[in-house]
């Protein structure tokens, strides 16, 4: 099975995403970077290092991908937050993990939690 592996980051001065492959880059000044290809070619973009999100392989009712950080909405009205668990080595969101949400679950993005945090303030 081929899984599609590519991120995003918020790229301040610019206050855009960026999408593409992540890439380390050792100079501080450039905090973490993300390989992106347009159809200009290949740029390198600094992004900042806690906007980081991986594509999580899914894509929500309306067909957006959803990334690490992403806000969700489900079929009931809960918002919650896409997130990583290193225990179970998979992305979630509440109580439930991909592989299960993946079967029969609606999601909605609304938004992310760098551009509309407020969104997680009133959780239903």
């Amino acid at each position: 099975m081929k899984r599609e592996i590519k991120f995003r980051g918020w790229r301040r001065k610019y206050q855009c995403w960026e999408y593409g492959y992540l890439i380390e880059c050792p100079a501080p000044e450039l905090n973490e970077s993300v390989e992106v290809t347009k159809s200009g070619g290949r740029i390198i973009a600094a992004v900042e290092r806690d906007s980081i999100g991986q594509y999580i392989g899914l894509h929500d009712k309306n067909g957006r991908e959803i990334y690490e950080g992403d806000i969700v909405k489900n079929e009931y009205g809960k918002v919650m937050e896409v997130n990583y668990d290193p225990r179970s080595a998979a992305f979630g969101v509440g109580d439930y993990y991909f592989g299960t949400i993946g079967s029969g679950k609606i999601l909605e993005v609304i938004g992310n939690i760098f551009e509309n945090p407020e969104l997680l303030e009133g959780k239903q």
